[in-house]
């Protein structure tokens, strides 16, 4: 089996593309800068693996990585055509996103063998607003669970973690009001996630960790004691699989993907889009009682090793590859 996986780098895809290919023989990442997607034909002058089995690319750029007679496979792990999105974009993002954006990602999906998306909240709102009729394959992400552990911290503060862009659709301009209801004895440490963004806060309990290399954040997670991710928007939630395998309870938006992730009172709690109060008084909650967070925590640990491990996501889409080669594309 020899596949090609043309990704664009600085996205939670990237990551998830190359854990397969780590994890599956004659599997490769055709990786390529974002920055290309400005002219999309150059696209397809991109050097890929020659005589392959099987493409598998996101559905919005996979038609210029499409090969004659060679299945296609396209896995959505967003949709940034979703309206709801509208009034986090700019102006030339919607337009953008309304015109080729749009155009290209349904010639994609007309073009697949086999769609894919990485979870149940995605795969409907893929069918609903593309009036996709045929069968979507749900394989969620997985995380490695062996890598993301849980490990025992000692300090005098409730460490907190906000993991993600900078950005609007990740409720990075939450910080400062979340901070005005949250016990002294909080601390929120942020990343400036997988793009080149930075923010600098005047509360000193807002501490910034720069941009971490995706090997390092592990560490990040075992040095906090939970997880807030305030998303408006997910189409899985890759960072909040990876907390919950630390072991970290998680304070999160109860919106699209992410209920499927977090059950509410059991590994965190789900609170209201923008709701800088309600994510507050949650962080207070945990941060009061160890113990809830302990049973949250080994709660969400579990969770992950029953539905969201690397291995198992590594062997789904395996087995679908599979199916479809041998079917020759007419799957």
């Amino acid at each position: 089996m020899k596949i090609d996986s043309p990704v664009a780098t600085g996205n939670g895809a990237y990551i998830v593309h190359k854990m397969l290919e780590n994890g599956l023989n004659g599997y490769q990442v055709n990786s390529y800068n974002p920055y290309l997607t400005l002219f999309p034909p150059a696209l397809s002058m991109l050097k890929g693996s020659r005589n392959v089995d099987l493409v598998h690319a996101p559905p919005d750029y996979a038609p210029f990585f499409y090969k004659k007679e060679v299945p296609l496979v396209v896995t959505f792990h967003g949709y940034s055509l979703d309206n709801e999105l509208n009034k986090y974009n700019s102006f030339f993002q919607n337009i953008h996103y309304k015109t080729d954006l749009n155009w290209f990602t349904k010639k994609g999906i007309s073009l697949a063998s086999q769609i894919t998306c990485v979870s149940n909240y995605l795969s409907e709102l893929v069918k609903a607003d593309t009036g996709y009729k045929g069968d979507i394959r749900v394989i969620y992400n997985g995380v490695d669970e062996q890598r993301f552990v849980p490990k025992k911290k000692k300090n005098d503060y409730f460490d907190v973690v906000f993991s993600g862009n900078l950005i609007r659709k990740k409720g990075a301009e939450l910080l400062p009001e979340i901070m005005k209801y949250l016990d002294k004895n909080i601390r929120i440490f942020y990343t400036s996630g997988l793009r080149t963004i930075s923010r600098e806060y005047q509360d000193k309990r807002l501490i910034p960790v720069g941009k971490l290399p995706y090997s390092s954040m592990h560490t990040l997670y075992q040095s906090a004691d939970a997880l807030l991710f305030p998303s408006v928007r997910e189409g899985f939630g890759l960072a909040i699989a990876e907390a919950m395998s630390c072991g970290l309870p998680v304070v999160a938006s109860n919106v699209s993907a992410i209920p499927e992730l977090v059950d509410h009172e059991k590994g965190g709690y789900l609170c209201d889009i923008s709701d800088a109060y309600g994510f507050a008084e949650a962080l207070n909650t945990l941060a009061s009682s160890n113990q809830v967070c302990c049973e949250m925590g080994q709660y969400n640990r579990d969770k992950v090793e029953s539905l969201f491990t690397m291995r198992r996501m590594i062997n789904d889409y395996k087995h679908l590859f599979d199916e479809v080669i041998e079917s020759g594309g007419k799957y």
